[in-house]
């Protein structure tokens, strides 16, 4: 199968799944679960929640019991971004085209919208029953992992700000990527190895796939945006970097021989993204 249709095929199972396990609109107060639906089905490509599937079935997973896992990293990954774009963050009126929950709803009910998307994640998570999977996703989205990385990049973007001079370090930037975009990465496909009863080696293996794979996804959103490392290495050495590390998360695959295919595609279709 062509990956761009295995990816379409789980996106839209994906997609299914949230609208099942999300409340409906109308539960009271319904408001605030029009919020959590409006900030889900946004359009996003649930390229996390793909990896989550596809790293379950290379490892030998069968079957439906990962949809549960992959759906609570979607709305993890959704909180980040409805946090993100609020005012006290990096203050975006738009994401993927459209309003976003803050501007949509308002500020109050984006905050709450976004707990709500991490909360109701847990649920989904606890309910999976693998206590390992809950501790590599907490570790991921805490204060060492995406919430450390935003930390970082607030804090940069306060200073430049304060000071026109000031040229953010490589060692932020290489923070802000391992932590606020790779650490999810990472866990989300070692979240699918752990569910699929793979050995300590193949997760570990995996976790390396994801880490690389999340870090290329965020020198390639630098090479769109002509931002972050661009301002630093310049286009063309960026493109190297990011290579170079999707060389090492395919190498990461070789654990599995073959039935990391999907995986390797998924690697090269993020590399050569445009938007």
């Amino acid at each position: 199968m062509d990956i761009r249709r295995y990816i379409k095929i789980k996106k839209k199972a994906i997609d299914a799944a949230l609208d099942r396990y999300l409340p409906p609109a109308k539960t009271t107060p319904g408001v605030i679960h029009r919020a959590m639906r409006y900030a889900v089905f946004s359009g996003g490509k649930r390229i996390r929640s793909v990896l989550t599937i596809a790293s379950f079935e290379a490892c030998g997973g069968k079957g439906n019991l990962v949809m549960p896992i992959a759906c609570a990293i979607e709305l993890i990954h959704t909180y980040t971004l409805v946090h993100d774009d609020m005012p006290c963050m990096d203050d975006d009126d738009l994401r993927r085209g459209k309003l976003t929950c803050h501007k949509k709803f308002n500020e109050s009910l984006a905050l709450l919208a976004g707990d709500a998307l991490l909360t109701f994640g847990f649920q989904l998570f606890s309910e999976g029953g693998n206590i390992e999977i809950v501790r590599e996703i907490s570790r991921a989205v805490g204060s060492q992992g995406t919430i450390g990385g935003q930390v970082v990049d607030i804090e940069g973007s306060r200073l430049k700000a304060q000071s026109s001079k000031r040229i953010i370090k490589k060692s932020e930037l290489d923070y802000i990527a391992r932590n606020k975009t790779g650490a999810l990465f990472e866990a989300a496909c070692k979240s699918g190895a752990i569910l699929s009863n793979a050995s300590g080696k193949k997760v570990q293996a995996f976790g390396d796939f994801g880490r690389n794979l999340g870090i290329t996804f965020q020198l390639v959103d630098d090479l769109i945006d002509k931002d972050g490392y661009v301002n630093i290495y310049g286009a063309d050495h960026v493109e190297k970097m990011a290579s170079l590390l999707n060389k090492r998360a395919g190498e990461s695959l070789k654990i599995v021989g073959k039935a990391g295919i999907r995986l390797s595609e998924i690697a090269e279709l993020i590399l050569h993204r445009k938007s």
